[in-house]
């Protein structure tokens, strides 16, 4: 089965593509000036955005919005992750809540035409104490996991140092596994 999806991030689609294709799943990237709505919820983002890209493409579909949530900042930078990354980056959000528990959250929205359906998923851990690691993107580098059973990693090192890692606890991969089960039915 080939679906869209609907991302300008060339790491999000590389990361999609990997996780999906478990699910015999063939996905294609494509990029849409669809204009995103503000709100604080990455839920709402994600729906309103698979909406006007099915009206746009009119086939199968999905998009993906995530935040970085620091319960310290009330859940700051939240639904603005993208926005915050672009104005301060890593350095901005370090000087803000270096050390500080954090949770990555993702929504996955696909549209087919008849509804829209929502899949989740989330990773806690904190902020580092700096930038590490030169693997993924955007906040990987200061965000690191906490300790999970079953996943061979000691909750010190960030996504960027152990890709190995944020492949096996990502946020995006627990909301694409739910998807690429959902769509395997």
């Amino acid at each position: 089965m080939e679906i869209l999806f609907i991302t300008g991030n060339a790491g999000k689609f590389s990361e999609a593509k990997k996780i999906l294709k478990h699910f015999g799943l063939n996905i294609v990237q494509r990029d849409s000036l669809i204009e995103e709505i503000r709100s604080d919820s990455i839920e709402e983002i994600a729906s309103a955005s698979a909406q006007a890209a099915y009206a746009e493409f009119g086939k199968p579909l999905f998009v993906e919005d995530s935040g970085l949530f620091i319960p310290f900042l009330n859940g700051f930078p939240g639904a603005y992750s993208a926005w915050v990354f672009r104005k301060v980056g890593n350095v901005g959000i370090l000087a803000l809540a270096k050390g500080k528990e954090a949770e990555f959250r993702t929504c996955v929205a696909y549209a087919d035409g008849k509804e829209v359906k929502l899949f989740t998923g989330s990773v806690k851990g904190r902020i580092a104490e700096e930038a590490r690691g030169k693997g993924g993107f955007g906040y990987d580098p200061i965000f690191m996991p906490e300790k999970t059973p079953g996943i061979n990693h000691s909750g010190e090192k960030t996504f960027a140092e152990a890709p190995e890692m944020k492949d096996a606890l990502s946020h995006r991969k627990r909301a694409l596994e739910k998807l690429g089960a959902y769509l395997k039915r």
